[in-house]
């Protein structure tokens, strides 16, 4: 496989996509000729600072390569660990191409204002003689199982809550709510006070709160989240940034409360059943939902929102209708991915039928023995093994936790076999260092919102 010149050689391509060029093996291919040093940064949250120092091709004829490249590494940190302000050192091309792609009606004008808006800054794109230095500002958050907590893990479709005295869960209930359909806030308010009221009835006292929620949240802050998709960019401001601080403080007071993605929740609740760190998690549902705890137990604060964090290197790699961009992680490690690949293999899918349904078609074809929706699997395999060593490259997680309706059934222990293979192929000096797995009866125990409850320290 070539692009932009760049030769990429593989022993596994995904049977349902021939064409699938993974991003690791083109930035090695890339990265083999490049000769001139090339520094770039970008500014988060509290001063923290991703750095990168890499390479690009002096050669005129590279040109095209070389932004390429630099797109899809700045996108990379951008959605990996979030920024409003990238820094670039070392070549000026390269600075004013970023700058316009990163300009309003840019290409990359989703991200810029995507990012502008959770950071709740303009964003830039600055020239710098040197880059700041890097900085990181981990949080050493979770396990905390003393005292009487509650855990509240809001979802699309349900929201759960437990009640937790010193480490046990004594009440726990599920309830079905609509809320990415539901324009009022309120509603959602009011969802979240009856299950936070439910749980605290069932202990003498509360002690502490923890939220586990799909969204980006930014000291404790609602900055983005699906669950509000249809309230007004006004009425979001007003009532749904501080909606879980203000359900908490309202119904229970001055406790302490600590409010986090579900990606990460999730990877906590891995390391908690596992008994160790650097864990992983990557939910395959609805999108791709990825949490993070690092070698030292800690939540680190980054978006990790790798669905937007490009992966296929293709030309004609699937487009996300949301972003606009192509060869991103949503289209091969979500129901979307599954719904792709099932008419390549010759399933007919109900299009009228929500993308849930077209995944229950598959899963229940895999079942009872398909060889279609095998190769359906297979190929999220070979997509998930070459993608695994590339999220080690950026990560260096020891555990990698699999979750989510995609790796369910028999499907999801094909994906499994299928990219340990890979990654024992491809990439053998990753064999040891990194454990792709799935959910045990341990993880199952501990749960989310149970893990939800350990957030916050105690007073």
């Amino acid at each position: 496989m070539k692009r932009f010149g760049i030769s990429v050689e593989l022993k596994h391509v995904p049977p349902l996509d021939q064409e699938f060029i993974p991003l690791l093996p083109f930035n090695r291919a890339f990265l083999a000729g490049a000769d001139k040093p090339l520094a770039l940064a970008v500014e988060g949250a509290d001063g923290q600072m991703a750095v990168c120092r890499t390479f690009i091709h002096s050669a005129p004829e590279m040109a095209e390569a070389n932004r390429y490249y630099v797109d899809r590494l700045v996108k990379t940190i951008l959605w990996m660990k979030g920024g409003f302000r990238i820094y670039v050192s070392g070549d000026r091309d390269l600075y004013t191409y970023l700058k316009e792609a990163y300009s309003t009606g840019g290409e990359r004008d989703f991200d810029r204002d995507f990012m502008s808006n959770v950071f709740e800054r303009p964003f830039e794109v600055l020239w710098a003689d040197q880059v700041p230095e890097a900085k990181d500002d981990p949080k050493a958050i979770g396990g905390h199982l003393e005292g009487c907590r509650i855990g509240f893990d809001a979802g699309g479709s349900d929201r759960k809550v437990s009640a937790v005295v010193d480490g046990k869960t004594v009440y726990s209930e599920e309830v079905v709510w609509f809320p990415k359909t539901n324009p009022d806030p309120d509603y959602h308010y009011q969802g979240i006070v009856a299950a936070l009221k439910s749980a605290a009835e069932h202990m003498p006292r509360v002690d502490a709160v923890g939220v586990s929620s799909a969204g980006v949240f930014i000291n404790n802050r609602t900055m983005r989240a699906s669950l509000f998709l249809q309230v007004p960019e006004d009425v979001y401001n007003a009532k749904v940034k501080d909606i879980y601080i203000r359900a908490i403080t309202d119904t229970f007071g001055d406790v302490p409360y600590a409010i986090i993605n579900d990606g990460d929740v999730s990877a906590l609740a891995g390391a908690m059943s596992l008994d160790d760190s650097s864990v992983l998690g990557i939910a395959m549902g609805t999108s791709e939902a990825v949490g993070y705890v690092d070698e030292a137990g800690r939540i680190t604060g980054w978006l990790n929102e790798l669905a937007f964090v490009p992966v296929d290197a293709q030309p004609d790699a699937m487009r996300d209708e949301w972003s606009g961009d192509i060869g991103c992680g949503v289209k091969y490690f979500s129901q979307d991915g599954v719904i792709k690949l099932a008419p390549r293999s010759g399933i007919q899918l109900d299009e009228n039928a929500s993308p849930a349904e077209k995944l229950k078609t598959v899963q229940k074809l895999m079942e009872e023995g398909s060889a279609a929706a095998a190769q359906v699997y297979e190929s999220i395999g070979v997509y998930l093994g070459h993608t695994l060593a590339y999220y080690y490259d950026l990560y260096g997680c020891r555990h990698v936790l699999l979750l989510g309706r995609v790796m369910s059934g028999k499907g999801g222990d094909l994906i499994l076999a299928t990219a340990k293979k890979v990654l024992a192929d491809e990439y053998p000096e990753l064999e040891g260092k990194i454990l792709p797995e799935l959910p045990d009866e341990k993880f199952r125990r501990v749960g989310q919102s149970m893990a939800a409850a350990s957030l916050p320290a105690g007073r």
